[in-house]
Formats: C-alpha cells, structure tokens, sequence
C-alpha cells in the first residue's frame, strides 16, 4: 500500500479522480433513468400490489436498483473512460504528459488503479451483496408482477442420496406444497421402504415437510409392514427445500455463494438438469468484474488519440463496443444454459475475445 502511494503523482490523482467521478455520475444517471422507465412499466402492479411507497422503496427498489448498478457497471465503465481520456485527448492534454518522458504504460497506472477500485466493489457485490438484494428484488416480481404466470412444476423426479429417490406430481411454489407425493429408499437394488402421500407441504417455522393421508410401507426380505395415517399429519426431515421445485428461473440469483456451491454439490448427486444454471451463476459472479480491466485497456487505446470529429466520435465507437459486449455476454449464456456450451468457457469467452481486442489496440495506440 506505501508502494502504491508512493508511486501516485499529481496527474495520477488527476486521472483518477476523473475516471470514478465520470463512473459515479454516470451510472446515477443511468440508473436514474432506468428506474423512472421501470416505475411506469410496473406502476400497475405497484398499484395493485396494495403496498405503501415505503413498502414498495424497501420491498423492490431495494433490490432492483443494486441488480440495475451491477448490471450496467460494465457498460458506464467503457463510456466513463472513453469519454473523460477523449476529452483529454481534444484538449491536448495527452500529448504534454507521453512527451514530458511519461511511458503510455506509466499513463495507464492510475486507469489500472481505477479498475481495480471498480473491479473489487463489484466482486464484493457479485459475492456478498447482491444475493440478498436480489431475493429482494426476485420475490417481489415473482408475487405482484408475475402473479399470472404459472408457478406450479409438474412431474418432479429427484434422487436425494445414494438410496433415496421422490415424485411429486405438482408443486405450487406460492403455497409450498406438492400433490401425490412417494419416496422410495433403496439398499441397493432392493427397495426397503416406500413411503405415499396425497399432500406434502413445508412447515417453514419447524423447517420440515409434513405429509398428510399417508402410508409407509417397509420391506424386509419377505416381511412387510404397513402404516396408515389417513387424515393424520406426519412431520418428515427430507434433504430438499421449496427452491429445489422453483417455477422460476431467477430462484439461483437469491443463493447466497455458501449456498450455490452447496446446491452445485447436491446436484451433481440430483441430476435435476440445472447443473449448467448453478455453474454460470457461480462463475459469472467471479468472473465478470474482470470486465472492469479490458474494458478499461479498450477504453483507454480508443479515445487516448485526438481524431477530427472530437469527444462524439470516441464516444460512439464506445457505446457501441460496449453493447457489443453486453450482447456477447447474453449469447453466451443462452448457449450455455440451453445449447450445452460449459459455463466457464461461456462466461470467460467475452473477457478474453475483448482482452485481445483491448491488446491489439493498445499496440496501434500512440505512444
């Protein structure tokens, strides 16, 4: 840290100072406009919703605009450094610093020491903070805004363990609970218990299942027994919870890291045909903030030369490079989770097809 502050010098300070002022006001702006354009698309569903501004501000705005900051960070961060380098590079402020004996590498430090910057408070929120806004933000939408899609899953088939397999018929995610439900546990080949119930619902204060007009057959060899428990409830503890039967798509944007690498670990025992979800979502989060580095060599080699046509010229090459981005990123998660491309390769693909890109020009920048 005395290494790095050492080294800072006033232009430095200077760069800096406007690389993550632009950033910061830039994406308030952004996000700012987006809200406005997404209070009067729901603005219906606000209504209808029966809850108080304060509840609407703490129930979802809590959680989409923490969702909408992460979500448009890479794209501020390449029109941020586009625009204040090119707006150096109009007024002549470039040249003096490379001919004052500066090395363009030495220029790029505190662009480097920025991204950083950037780079850590996103992988702190992929991490840390956007699970729970997003849970916020994720049940919000899934009760008042998707109230009319189904939120029932048919024909659940999921292997718990080694020996344990269930069905449930039906699974309503908005009163957590599933309709004709059997388990079957194995040693081995044989089976040793079968347990059958019309209804299964989670008790979320005990934190277990119970089954109601059940019976449970046990197999010994060629003993047998049976239990009834007609118009009886029987509370069960069963290695599964309600998101397992999730209707919606956003349910692995709610887990918490702990909890993504424990539901990777269980699915890889499931087979429930997630796996490729679980595995983006887990690289995406530590992955993507690398964006902040490339898009800021992009950036930087782009708009560091004074070109006839001023700020304007940069700029659009940069909103249009970093839509390009965005949209690389959305092809490759759509092949990933539908087409059976592996997740590490669909989320590294973009960072480093761009970081070559960055590289290329870098080399063609004026030094």
């Amino acid at each position: 840290m005395n290494i790095i502050k050492g080294n800072i010098k006033i232009i430095d300070r200077y760069i800096i100072g406007k690389y993550l002022g632009t950033f910061i006001y830039t994406l308030a702006i952004f996000v700012i406009i987006i809200v406005v354009f997404d209070l009067s698309e729901k603005l219906d569903d606000f209504l209808n919703s029966g809850l108080s501004f304060w509840g609407i501000l703490t129930k979802y705005y809590a959680g989409s605009i923490p969702f909408y900051v992460n979500m448009l960070s890479p794209l501020i961060n390449f029109i941020a450094v586009i625009f204040f380098t090119a707006k150096m590079a109009d007024q002549t402020e470039i040249v003096p610093i490379l001919s004052g004996g500066v090395s363009f590498n030495r220029f790029l430090f505190p662009y480097l020491i920025s991204a950083t910057i950037i780079f850590s408070a996103n992988l702190v929120s992929n991490l840390y903070i956007l699970p729970y806004t997003n849970t916020l933000k994720n049940n919000f939408e899934n009760t008042y805004v998707k109230r009319n899609d189904p939120s029932t899953k048919q024909n659940i088939h999921m292997k718990l363990d080694d020996k344990t397999y269930i069905f449930i018929e039906s699974f309503d995610n908005k009163t957590n609970s599933g309709y004709r439900f059997s388990l079957d546990n194995f040693n081995g080949d044989v089976l040793t218990k079968k347990i059958v119930a019309d209804n299964i619902r989670w008790d979320s204060l005990k934190r277990k299942w119970s089954l109601s007009n059940y019976s449970i057959r046990k197999i010994d060899g060629l003993k047998e027994s049976m239990i009834y428990g007609s118009g009886k409830l029987k509370d069960t503890i069963l290695d599964m919870r309600p998101d397992d039967f999730s209707a919606y798509d956003n349910v692995v944007q709610n887990l918490t890291t702990t909890e993504l690498a424990e539901k990777i670990r269980k699915e890889r025992t499931r087979g429930t045909g997630i796996m490729n979800d679980l595995m983006f979502e887990q690289y995406k989060r530590y992955l993507h903030p690398l964006s902040a580095f490339v898009l800021t060599l992009i950036g930087v080699a782009l708009s560091s030369r004074k070109v006839r046509g001023g700020v304007g010229v940069s700029l659009g090459i940069g909103i249009f490079l970093s839509f390009a981005y965005i949209v690389f990123n959305q092809f490759t998660q759509m092949f990933s989770t539908k087409g059976g491309l592996p997740p590490f390769i669909a989320v590294l693909a973009p960072t480093i097809f761009f970081g070559l890109l960055g590289l290329y020009l870098l080399k063609r920048a004026p030094k």
